[in-house]
């Protein structure tokens, strides 16, 4: 199934010899725990105005991949490179390497740097090519108050207090904020403030927001909460399949495609209590969505204001599917405010990523297909459109590269950089690439899956046998393949194999490399 594709008008500004030609402003906005149908214009009731625009006035992909897990999504978007290669397929507790970031790529082409939300690394965003940054330098917090207890207040339901903030290179560990502080607000507050700053400036600018809504724990303000009371009292089931419907009204799915077999539990077998603590659990992170969007609509319009709107491209999309873990520190028993912390769990999760198989640390769809929406008024010809290229966070860096002009280099300090595997996007939204010519590949924890043009293999568990998939006929995994195709899933997996001690050498290499390079 291929939909029509966008058209490009180049206007110049991939030539990065010519300074008569304007580069456009970058806007890269990820979402913490988002599932494929949770925004409006991928299939959910929540109401996100500003995305749906964004996306009516752009492009949005339907086969987008992340890695299935918060730190590896992001060092593969902020590198171009699996995480595998720069030390992150298990943890973030050290300096990346064997790669430049998007920081250090865009300020070699003229770019204003910024950053602000999450981060969920090692490396401090300034020294890795930021000229700004604010924000949480850890995986999630309390919402409202990630450090000590304010006077007047429950309280704050947190894993720790001592969750490390930044200011620029100001550390704030505890950071106890004001009274008024909501991490999606303030992770918008910054980049508005350095917009305005830094307005009269003729070189474009790089924004990063990395928002941790709706990550746990759900909580948002009551004015927000207030929209969705009631609204998801009809339970898992009826909600999954409106999204369905409209999913397939949209286009945005084919007509003859099944919705996959339910992992929640029915919605009749909940007792009366359990089902009002699901459905105010459902309201909140609804709420935490619908707030997020309205920040993004804070952001269009002073982009606007400032008359920059027009050149400025924006991209949407998640770190992983919505998230079936659940973490519960009682406090106040209040959900959705400072002093109750809460997960969404499997059963909503599983209505997050309808109509996809499983949930955030799966290599199944579910885990792993985010939205992604690119919209750029001045560059776009067409609008309203659907892509349904198979597409990785690997692609967005050689995606900026083509978008700025940049050049990516073979060192960095004088430390090697490995070629990025990934390709720009730009090709693939100009109708000039239907397929993609290399696989992609996927392991996070005891999940591992590879992708080689329309066949899929994926496993779940140490010892899980492989399974497979075509997914130009099965895109929502329902008719497991292996058996018909053995030699299918011995040529994938044999590619998973290269791939894995390829990785492994690379990093080791690396490590070495980039160890020596420093003393």
């Amino acid at each position: 199934m291929l939909f029509p594709f966008l058209l490009f008008a180049f206007l110049g500004v991939f030539s990065p010899d010519s300074s008569k030609e304007e580069k456009p402003n970058i806007v890269l906005i990820l979402a913490d725990d988002l599932g494929w149908s949770d925004i409006g214009c991928y299939g959910s009731e929540v109401k996100t105005p500003n995305l749906d625009w964004l996306a009516e006035n752009g492009v949005r992909f339907t086969q987008m991949y992340n890695t299935a897990k918060c730190n590896p999504s992001r060092a593969a978007l902020m590198t171009g490179l699996y995480a595998q290669q720069v030390g992150y397929e298990a943890t973030y507790q050290q300096p990346l390497i064997n790669g430049i970031t998007l920081g250090e790529l865009l300020k070699s082409a003229g770019y204003r740097t910024l950053w602000s939300g999450k981060h969920h690394g090692f490396d401090h965003p300034m020294d890795r090519g930021f000229d700004r940054y604010f924000g949480l330098k850890e995986g999630a917090s309390n919402h409202f108050n990630p450090g000590l207890r304010r006077e007047g207040e429950a309280q704050p339901a947190q894993k720790r207090p001592d969750r490390p903030f930044y200011e620029d290179r100001t550390l704030f560990q505890p950071f106890t904020p004001p009274m008024d502080y909501y991490s999606t607000d303030y992770f918008t507050r910054y980049p508005l403030q350095w917009l305005e700053e830094y307005k009269n400036e003729s070189n474009p600018f790089f924004l990063y927001l990395a928002y941790t809504a709706p990550h746990d724990p759900l909580m948002a303000w009551p004015e927000d909460i207030a929209k969705y009371q009631g609204k998801y009292d009809e339970g898992y089931e009826v909600i999954r399949q409106k999204r369905f419907e409209k999913q397939k009204k949209l286009g945005l799915i084919r007509e003859d495609f099944p919705l996959t077999e339910p992992t929640h539990v029915p919605w009749a077998s909940l007792s009366d209590s359990l089902k009002r603590i699901e459905a105010r659990k459902m309201e909140v992170y609804a709420a935490m969505i619908d707030r997020m969007d309205q920040k993004i609509g804070e952001l269009i319009q002073k982009l606007r204001d400032l008359g920059k709107l027009d050149n400025t491209v924006f991209i949407f999309l998640s770190d992983n599917g919505a998230s079936a873990e659940m973490v519960n520190i009682p406090g106040d028993g209040n959900i959705g405010i400072v002093g109750h912390w809460t997960s969404l769990g499997g059963d909503w999760a599983n209505v997050g990523n309808t109509p996809l198989r499983f949930y955030k640390n799966y290599s199944f769809e579910g885990g792993i297909r985010t939205p992604l929406i690119i919209s750029w008024p001045k560059g776009l010809q067409a609008k309203n459109q659907f892509n349904d290229f198979p597409a990785h966070l690997i692609d967005i860096l050689p995606t900026l590269a083509d978008l700025s002009g940049a050049t990516y280099p073979e060192k960095l300090d004088g430390k090697p950089v490995l070629p990025f595997p990934g390709q720009s996007l730009l090709p693939a939204i100009r109708g000039e690439k239907e397929e993609r010519e290399k696989p992609i590949f996927w392991e996070w924890s005891v999940g591992r899956a590879v992708r080689q043009g329309n066949w899929k293999a994926v496993a779940h568990g140490k010892d899980a046998p492989w399974e497979l998939y075509d997914l130009s006929q099965d895109p929502h995994e329902t008719q497991n393949l292996a058996a018909n195709h053995p030699e299918k899933v011995r040529e994938l997996k044999g590619l998973f194999q290269v791939w894995k001690e390829v990785s492994a050498q690379q990093k080791a290499s690396g490590q070495l490399s980039w160890t020596n390079s420093q003393q």
